[in-house]
């Protein structure tokens, strides 16, 4: 056991026994670990704020590698308060974090951590949701090994692209076109925009609806039939698009 600080982020919380939580931190250091706050649950507790889940800190810990580890303190870097203030905004957050969780239980390359935190904190800073999660699902497939083939038609190679096929996980040029996925201009140009760009230096975002819902229909559909993920969330998340 040693005493480490390493920044992360508290992706959901489990009770332990009468006032304790396991808390399920991925960090920037040390991936996804299971770190116990004891007594976090008591009113008098020091570690009952810094306990929660959708929690963005520095957390000082007795780190112990592959096993449970234990909560010592925690120095805040971001509450989310916006987003905790907004149902519609905490089913988006809820989503992410549970989708994160999956997608790095299968693959635990580091980037994981940056793509989630920057996606985070750009909903918190009242950018669209709604886009800020398809970049953040669009960029995730490589990690579960069903990524979009974006820079090319996925049969012959072909530059001259007319579309995106479901079916068939990529772009399409007019001779390779199956009837599968959308033929929208502005949408091709920006699910590809989507993979590429540096979440963290987005500043501002200018999509249509119509462009936002296509791309967003189509990932939802992609990843229900390619990634073997049952998030349950999700469905809540879907229920409140439509208001």
């Amino acid at each position: 056991m040693k005493i480490v600080s390493t920044e992360g982020f508290i992706l959901s919380t489990t009770k332990y026994g009468e006032s304790s939580k396991i808390l399920n931190i991925l960090t920037k250091d040390y991936g996804l670990i299971g770190v116990i706050s004891k007594g976090c649950m008591s009113n008098k507790s020091n570690l009952r704020t810094v306990s929660e889940r959708f929690l963005y800190a520095t957390f000082n810990i007795n780190y112990k590698e592959g096993k449970l580890s234990t909560l010592i303190s925690a120095d805040v870097i971001n509450y989310f308060q916006y987003i905790r203030s907004d149902i519609k905004l905490i089913g988006y957050m809820t989503y992410l974090t549970e989708l994160v969780d999956n997608v790095y239980k299968q693959n635990n390359d580091s980037e994981i951590y940056k793509i989630f935190i920057s996606t985070v904190l750009k909903i918190e800073q009242k950018l669209d949701p709604m886009v800020l999660t398809n970049i953040l699902e669009t960029k995730c497939l490589n990690y579960l090994g069903v990524g979009l083939n974006l820079d090319c038609c996925v049969n012959c190679g072909s530059k001259s692209i007319v579309a995106i096929s479901h079916k068939q996980g990529g772009f399409l040029c007019k001779n390779c076109y199956d009837n599968s996925g959308f033929t929208n201009k502005n949408a091709l140009k920006t699910i590809r925009l989507y993979y590429y760009v540096d979440i963290g230096k987005i500043s501002k975002l200018d999509i249509s609806d119509d462009t936002e819902i296509e791309i967003d229909n189509f990932l939802d559909h992609y990843y229900k039939d390619y990634t073997g993920l049952y998030i349950k969330s999700k469905e809540f998340l879907n229920n409140l698009k439509k208001y």
